[in-house]
């Protein structure tokens, strides 16, 4: 397998995501504009201080020695509403042939824009990142695409823009908020968002114009809970701007329910399963994402998996018993394997398949 490159087998995610799409699988996942969302993110899955590749990404560490890591942009289809992510394909951060700078996250995302864009413009997306992929060449390329873009939007990174609100707050009508007010079920607490339409990303002629979204949620006595702001491309004004928040943050989804999840529950994604001198490493984690991917359909749509996993309790302990299983009995398909593991579950007499 080492010769094999993960764009060999890409596909089938978008393959596998399509017909979930045409089925209407995917509708509970539409949100702000009827787009589905996607979250970037880089994921570290490998790092060794001996064992490297072609493939390898390098850090010069402070005690001379060098650090080879595989990282990756690792899409995700998210909603506010839904606990189950999709991953969509991953692009790796890998050595380009006539580049002397080494490759980065921000580079691979560019890249799996261009390459998967075109696509999934048909499903018509907003593209969610944090403050890394809030640059107007991404932005650019996003919009390229016929999508649409929430991303953090630090004002420490971005003077201009953060000047261009500082100046508009001044003055005597300051800028437009909205403040709501909710109860947790133990405190009170008020979310004060602030908005502006058509401020320049960036100094020069030729800035993107966005627009920008502050939250500050306080407790009842003043404190605050939490701060953030974001650069949109979806139109802003009182009737959108929750919803707007509302999908932006969603992108903490990538981190608890995708990369935690291969992380810590059972699929081992930083386990180095073989690395290989070309692109093993990279194809193999591609395969672990399209496992996942697989098992997040299936408990979307098949009424056994859904039960046995359910009466499991864990992923791990699901996968534990299916690789014991197949090890000693033959299952001619796979709803025989999950009505065979039902009926042992529901204390059931049966003979082996």
């Amino acid at each position: 397998m080492d010769p094999v490159s993960p764009g060999e087998i890409s596909s089938l995610f978008f393959t596998l995501g399509e017909e979930a799409r045409q089925q209407g699988l995917l509708d509970p996942f539409r949100s702000i504009g009827g787009t589905f969302l996607v979250a970037l993110d880089g994921l570290d899955f490998f790092q060794s201080k001996k064992i490297s590749c072609p493939s390898c990404h390098t850090s010069n560490k402070s005690d001379g020695t060098i650090l080879y890591r595989h990282l990756a942009v690792t899409p995700v289809l998210v909603a506010p509403d839904q606990q189950a992510v999709l991953p969509l394909p991953p692009e790796f951060v890998v050595p380009q042939d006539g580049h002397a700078k080494q490759d980065c996250e921000s580079s691979a995302a560019s890249r799996w824009i261009d390459a998967w864009g075109p696509r999934l413009a048909p499903w018509k997306m907003t593209v969610l990142g944090d403050d890394l992929y809030c640059r107007q060449p991404f932005a650019r390329r996003v919009l390229a695409q016929g999508a649409h873009f929430i991303f953090v939007c630090k004002p420490s990174s971005h003077p201009t823009l953060a000047s261009e609100i500082e100046g508009l707050s001044r003055l005597p009508d300051g800028l437009p908020t909205l403040v709501r007010t909710r109860w947790t079920g133990k405190r009170r607490e008020t979310d004060t968002y602030r908005f502006l339409s058509g401020i320049p990303l960036r100094d020069g002629k030729d800035a993107l114009t966005v627009n920008w979204i502050e939250l500050v949620t306080t407790a009842s006595d003043g404190t605050v809970l939490y701060k953030n702001s974001w650069a949109t491309s979806h139109t802003v004004d009182p009737s959108t701007v929750e919803e707007i928040v509302k999908a932006g943050r969603c992108r903490w989804k990538i981190e608890n329910e995708n990369n935690n999840v291969l992380k810590n529950h059972g699929y081992h994604f930083a386990h180095n399963f073989g690395h290989g001198n070309q692109h093993l490493s990279n194809t193999l984690a591609t395969l672990n994402l399209l496992a996942f991917l697989t098992h997040t359909l299936l408990h979307l749509t098949d009424e056994y998996y859904q039960e046995v996993r359910l009466r499991l309790g864990s992923r791990r302990r699901l996968f534990n018993d299916i690789r014991a299983l197949t090890q000693y009995l033959h299952f001619p398909e796979w709803d025989t394997l999950m009505s065979f593991m039902k009926e042992c579950l529901d204390g059931k007499k049966h003979q082996p398949p």
